[in-house]
């Protein structure tokens, strides 16, 4: 992909950080849902990293390498037309220059922007210390920048969704975190396990940064958010567990009652799949 396209994607997915409108993001997975997802009229398309996992029979958390996850990131990239930001979990690698090869590799992939957590692990022993994820952030966002493509980075923290450490210092923690990663240069901060009303409006009224909320059952709806000036919300591995659940569906309706209801309720007809996955034009 053509580095001058790739930076125009990325500043043209920084600006729809910037309101008034949230920018929602349905995950993808791979190509296939990412042309539904762009035909649908979504400006960007954001992966997911559980989502990619699961398509690879891997559980979700690091278990695949950053070459399998990229593979699919730029499958997905040269798939579509609108920007595309990866998941890239916590960068596949535990140093600053780790995160300097994953920055480099993002980029070489097509991709426009990526997500980082602070967390490297299955608990809250891995959560990294502040001044090294700080550290990651600064490099990552230097490093792109000298490849062509200042990468919209969406720092996260997991602080609530693991969860990690006490409940009653759970909000000042986050704000602690989410403050230091802005200052090294995230252009957008994510909360996810964040989703009660008061939680998400004091955040964004305390951070003053695009914030990034993890769309759950529990979440407000997006209107809501929207008012609350909540920046961008995600869907992540939902949309994919939404799908298999729909699989799970079909397959035990064959299985146990012999009839196809769920097979073709809702299924985009073939012709007009074959069309959406043909070649575009630039």
């Amino acid at each position: 992909m053509d580095v001058r396209v790739q930076a125009e994607r990325a500043e043209r997915f920084r600006r729809l950080h910037g309101g008034p409108r949230i920018l929602v993001l349905p995950n993808a997975w791979d190509a296939a849902s990412a042309r539904i997802l762009e035909e649908a009229g979504y400006p960007a398309i954001a992966t997911s990293s559980a989502g990619v996992a699961f398509s690879l029979g891997h559980s979700d958390g690091q278990r695949v390498s950053r070459d399998q996850m990229l593979e699919v990131v730029a499958r997905i990239a040269h798939a579509v037309r609108v920007p595309v930001t990866a998941d890239m979990e916590s960068g596949y690698g535990t140093t600053v220059k780790d995160m300097v090869e994953t920055s480099k590799a993002v980029v070489a992939a097509g991709a426009i922007g990526m997500n980082l957590e602070d967390v490297t692990g299955d608990d809250e022993s891995s959560h990294v210390d502040i001044a090294l994820q700080v550290d990651k952030i600064r490099a990552i966002k230097e490093t792109s920048a000298s490849e062509g493509v200042s990468l919209v980075l969406n720092a996260r923290t997991d602080i609530y969704l693991m969860p990690i450490g006490e409940e009653a210092t759970r909000f000042e923690r986050t704000v602690e975190r989410l403050r230091a990663y802005r200052k090294a240069g995230a252009d957008c901060l994510f909360a996810p396990g964040v989703s009660d009303r008061g939680t998400i409006a004091k955040l964004v009224k305390v951070i003053g940064a695009p914030l990034n909320i993890l769309i759950s059952a529990s979440c407000p709806p997006l209107a809501e958010l929207e008012k609350m000036a909540v920046a961008r919300a995600s869907a992540g591995s939902a949309v994919m567990r939404s799908t298999l659940g729909l699989v799970r569906r079909i397959g035990k309706e064959l299985l146990e009652k012999g009839t196809y209801d769920s097979l073709f309720a809702g299924a985009i007809p073939f012709a007009e799949l074959n069309r959406t996955m043909g070649p575009q034009s630039s």
